[in-house]
């Protein structure tokens, strides 16, 4: 239900870098993952680039938002200053900048695909044909751990992105787990649920598990909680405290 590693750094390098940086998946690197989550948005030229948030000001510097602008000038922009003058200039990654490191560093990756309002079903379809043609090796080895889960928050990005490529798996990201949970999942052919770890508790853990879903946590920053959540039968999470829970954890 769950061949991918359990412990994940959450956007690349936790609280200890800027996040959907290739700085940051640098510092999950020197903590000994590799796992990574991070967010996928096109940019206005369709191309797509890891950063969170559609509108800049939190951490890209500027004014303005990903979808009103091209990929080369996102790509020039300033993703790091806001976490620290060490940081000044690192720029937003192109998502095939991602692909390249994370294939040479073998780091694993969960790629949540984050569309802009209206762009649902552009985004899912394109993260989804970009990772098949970037992993067409491993996917013919037949090795899910060896290729990318895609998941979103967005049931159209998710079907899109079945429909574009139906050979990689898929994650369904909720943060609280409706009564039709189920359907839902079956009708994205998701093979994991993603749900946030402060709404679950051990029954809503045992359903998901036994109706054969992986189930995957976000974003754990306490030791004991999960060690709580994994008892319950949680697969694995995302952490930002890659300094407090290692890989191995």
């Amino acid at each position: 239900m769950w061949p991918y590693p359990k412990i994940v750094a959450h956007r690349g390098g936790g609280t200890l870098a800027p996040e959907n940086t290739v700085a940051g998946l640098r510092a999950g690197l020197a903590y000994g993952f590799r796992a990574v989550e991070f967010d996928v948005m096109l940019s206005r030229d369709g191309i797509g680039m890891v950063v969170h948030d559609p509108e800049f000001g939190r951490t890209v510097a500027g004014q303005g938002s990903v979808a009103g602008t091209n990929a080369a000038v996102l790509a020039g922009m300033d993703a790091g200053s806001w976490f620290g003058a060490e940081f000044r200039g690192e720029p937003v990654p192109f998502y095939t900048q991602f692909i390249d490191y994370c294939k040479a560093q073998r780091i694993w990756m969960n790629v949540e695909i984050k569309p802009a309002d209206g762009f649902e079903t552009e985004t899912g379809a394109w993260v989804a044909k970009i990772t098949r043609e970037r992993y067409a090796a491993e996917l013919a080895a037949g090795d899910p751990a060896g290729y990318p889960l895609l998941s979103s928050f967005s049931f159209a990005a998710l079907a899109a992105a079945r429909d574009s490529a139906p050979e990689l798996p898929r994650g369904y990201l909720l943060d609280t787990i409706p009564a039709d949970w189920q359907a839902q999942a079956q009708q994205l052919g998701a093979v994991a649920i993603h749900t946030n770890h402060k709404h679950l508790t051990p029954q809503l853990a045992a359903q998901i598990k036994a109706a054969g879903y992986g189930l995957f946590c976000y974003t754990v920053n306490d030791r004991a909680r999960g060690s709580e959540i994994l008892a319950w039968g949680v697969d694995g999470f995302c952490t930002d405290r890659i300094d407090l829970i290692g890989p191995n954890f």
